[in-house]
Formats: C-alpha cells, structure tokens, sequence
C-alpha cells in the first residue's frame, strides 16, 4: 500500500467534490435569485428555501476547500516508531473478529472514502475516538474505542 497515491487520491476526490458542489451552489444561488421565485405573498416560500440552500451549499463548498487546504499542507513523512502514528499515516487495523480495514490519518475529510490497490482506505481525523485513540501508537498495539456503550478493539497490523 502505498500512501503518497492514497493521498493523491484523496486530493483528487476533495477537488472533483469540490467541482461539484461549486457548481451546485450556482445553480442554487441563481434559483435563489431568479425573478420567477419573488415571493408573491406571504406563503410562497419558494424562493427563501433557494436561499437557504444556497447558503448550505456555500457553506459546503467553503469546508471542502478548507479540508483540501489542509490535505494538500500535510505532512507525508515516513513512519517513526519513536513518535508512532501521526497525521499522514496509513495503518490497517484488525478487530477482534479478524476483519481488517485501512485508514488513512488526515486533519480533514473524515470520512472519505478511496479505492487504492482493490482495497478500500477510510480516511479518519484525530477528531474522531478511532483517530485520536491510533495517535501514537505502535505496531501491534492494541487500540480501544467505545461506541454506544460497546467496547471495540482492534490491533495496529502494519504502519505506512
């Protein structure tokens, strides 16, 4: 696994959503101020919903190009042992009922998820308990999170 494409990968995601969701701000913007959707009384909300999705949608296309901002300024160094895992790692995890998963450890864009090699990589900030519960771990330590009132783990199988 390679993680300099995976994070090249996740750039060219954050840029394609980020392409999209311009371009559905437009269109939202110019439903929102289009002389056809002019409230003729007080009940026709059609063009203040345009708005208020018009707004949703700038705010989405402002937090995207935040994440890319911040993914394209971090760091890609190579793994330390004497620092464990940090942000730029990718780390496959195994829980307990053998099933495995990569994860690739970014300051945005939780939640992303890429296909590199056949394999899925979810990419995960130190925000979220998984992220910051793998923030200076080791190989084959083992990891704890409790999610609605159940404890899981799962153990550090290889660290790129």
């Amino acid at each position: 696994m390679n993680k300099t494409a995976v994070h090249l990968l996740m750039l060219e995601k954050l840029d394609i959503d980020l392409d999209v969701l311009q371009r559905a701000a437009q269109t939202a913007y110019e439903a929102a101020t289009h002389a056809e959707n002019i409230a003729e009384n007080k009940y026709d909300t059609l063009g203040l919903e345009a708005s208020y999705l018009a707004t949703g949608q700038a705010r989405r296309v402002e937090e995207i190009r935040q994440a890319l901002k911040n993914c394209r300024a971090m760091p890609l160094t190579a793994h330390s042992a004497a620092q464990g895992i940090q942000i730029g790692a990718l780390v496959n995890l195994e829980a307990e009922n053998g099933s495995g998963q990569w994860l690739f450890l970014a300051p945005d864009a939780a939640g992303l998820k890429l296909n590199q090699d056949g394999r899925t990589v979810t990419v995960i900030t130190p925000r979220s308990p998984l992220g910051a519960a793998l923030l200076g771990k080791q190989l084959d330590d083992e990891v704890q999170i409790n999610v609605a009132g159940a404890v899981q783990t799962f153990t550090v199988c290889e660290i790129h």
